[in-house]
């Protein structure tokens, strides 16, 4: 990492890590009998390790100019890794909290093994943790293809990897703490918000600058995803998170919003971080890869632009659709149903777009496995997008609402959505970036596939039957006009199908653990090859190529 960068780009690097030690430092001191203080600790203890990675290369031999006549694809690789570790850990705190619905006495006497505490754990590493690194790397390694350019520093690539990470890891070293703003969406305290800021600023203005030094004159629709998904992340972490700090020595904060303005806040970020960070993003990845890999190029350009502007546009819209009921006014209630059942429109255009690409290439999904993930992440995007519209539409949401059917849905799209696309990219990938010409067995691939799909389909399964069950359940009443059923006999009832979600989510981890073996084997085998060649030079000019597919 630090040998392939300038002098001066080292220097920055020392610079930087000797930033992060500061700021730990004064989060240690300021935050001292505070819980600000352990995550003191933890940025200080990142500063250093920065710190000695940076002194460890920083009197190498200057790096060739030669490199800059090809990609550069270091954190990429490193993205790719990283991401994988992240999933793993993620979806064994997943399935640990499963088991303990379905057994609470799975767990220890300690206050960081509480279920509240592990739940945001495990959302916050699958999501940004799995799912962020990997739209990272993925986004700086179609953005150099599309754009015929390598990115125009060094540094910045390392920065944002390596600080998003920084955030990722005070996010969830803080839940196990306690430390959490206490809404909806558990999240960090404002000093990880604000480094979270000068990272993701960081992201957006790499990106543009690389955009800015193409070669290709056309921006190839999927760079249009992932510029939406950059900029309208920062725009609703920026409004979400506006709060006062008790001190600077605490980790307490408050909002700027209360009542049913935060309410609406909330939901406004958090139906948009599905739009444009869930959707949008991996979105991106299947715009370029699902072609490359089918050999085909897309079906139709402008189902992809009239997708992207609907998507962009109806999403915004629709966050309310979450608060039906409550004292939010009705017209806006109705507001968010009515653009929810407008944005099934452009999802599925862009889900039809992935599948009719398709058309002359079902052989190879037949035989590649990794095309496969591809395809059945297009095919689960169309139903949770459907399945979103349909429970936006306030009766259905009256059955749905505060009952398991939210979490079958949410985890079709997780699991079957952005998993499948981002574990087929990525399989797409470490074969070229180690320099391989497959991965080190195919067979593992299949594996992995089949596992993945057997837990989604009996997680999701058991999730829809459970909470349509519990809706029922709750809204029965008797012929005195009481209700039929307590709620602890919904919870008796639950047992099987949470034991169940158990069963789906280990076959999934399992999966997950079979796929970074079979990665961390190619990247293994492929070190002696790589060590002796370059990255990949840059594409020659075609007629039409970033049109079609990407270069």
């Amino acid at each position: 990492m630090i040998s392939q960068l300038t002098l001066g780009e080292r220097q920055l690097a020392l610079a930087t890590s000797a930033v992060v030690v500061a700021l730990g430092l004064a989060m240690a001191v300021l935050g001292r009998g505070d819980l600000m203080g352990g995550q003191g600790f933890i940025v200080l203890l990142f500063g250093i390790a920065m710190l000695f990675a940076v002194m460890s290369g920083y009197y190498a031999p200057e790096p060739s100019s030669e490199r800059l006549a090809q990609y550069y694809d270091d954190p990429i690789r490193a993205g790719i890794i990283v991401s994988m570790i992240w999933a793993i850990v993620a979806m064994f705190v997943g399935d640990w909290v499963a088991w303990l619905l379905a057994y609470p006495d799975m767990t220890f006497d300690a206050p960081w093994a509480s279920f509240g505490r592990l739940r945001p754990v495990h959302t916050t590493g699958i999501i940004f943790g799995f799912g962020g690194n990997a739209l990272i790397a993925t986004s700086f390694h179609v953005l150099q293809r599309t754009s015929r350019t390598r990115l125009p520093d060094q540094f910045s690539p390392w920065f944002i990897l390596v600080g998003y990470n920084l955030f990722c890891l005070l996010a969830v070293s803080g839940y196990l703490m306690g430390i959490t703003q206490s809404k909806e969406y558990a999240e960090p305290e404002w000093y990880a918000d604000i480094w979270l800021v000068v990272v993701w600023v960081s992201y957006l203005a790499l990106y543009l600058r690389t955009l800015a030094r193409r070669k290709e004159p056309h921006i190839y629709v999927a760079n249009w995803y992932f510029m939406a998904f950059i900029l309208v992340v920062a725009m609703l972490h920026i409004v979400n998170n506006l709060a006062v700090p008790l001190s600077l020595g605490s980790a307490k904060s408050y909002s700027l919003f209360s009542g049913v303005q935060d309410a609406m806040t909330q939901w406004w970020y958090g139906h948009n971080a599905v739009a444009f960070f869930l959707t949008a993003g991996f979105l991106g990845m299947m715009y370029y890869y699902l072609p490359k890999r089918a050999g085909r190029p897309i079906f139709s350009y402008r189902m992809s632009i009239i997708g992207f502007w609907g998507i962009t546009f109806f999403y915004m819209w629709a966050g309310s659709h979450h608060l039906h009921y409550t004292a939010l006014p009705q017209w806006v209630q109705t507001l968010g149903m009515t653009f929810s059942l407008m944005l099934l429109i452009p999802s599925w255009i862009a889900a039809a777009n992935a599948l009719l690409t398709l058309n002359g290439a079902w052989h190879k999904v037949r035989d590649d496995a990794t095309l496969r993930f591809m395809m059945v992440a297009a095919v689960f995007y169309g139903l949770a997008t459907f399945e979103g519209s349909f429970l936006a539409i306030r009766p259905v949401n009256s059955l749905s609402h505060y009952t398991d059917w939210t979490v079958a849905h949410v985890h079709a799209g997780t699991l079957g959505w952005n998993s499948m696309i981002t574990f087929g990219a990525i399989y797409y990938l470490v074969p070229q970036l180690w320099k391989r010409p497959q991965m080190y067995s195919p067979a593992l691939v299949e594996v992995h596939f089949w596992l993945a799909v057997a837990g989604t389909f009996v997680y999701v399964f058991a999730m829809w039957n459970s909470g349509i069950i519990q809706g029922l359940m709750w809204r029965t009443y008797n012929e005195s006009g009481t209700l039929a059923y307590s709620f602890i006999d919904s919870v008796v009832v639950m047992h099987p199908y949470y034991v169940a979600r158990g069963v789906g989510g280990l076959l999934f981890l399992i999966g997950s653990i079979i796929g970074f073996y079979n990665i961390w084997m190619t990247i293994r085998t492929a070190r002696s090859s790589l060590r002796a060649s370059a990255d990949q030079p840059f594409a020659a000019p075609s007629s039409g190529g970033a049109m079609q597919a990407g270069e």
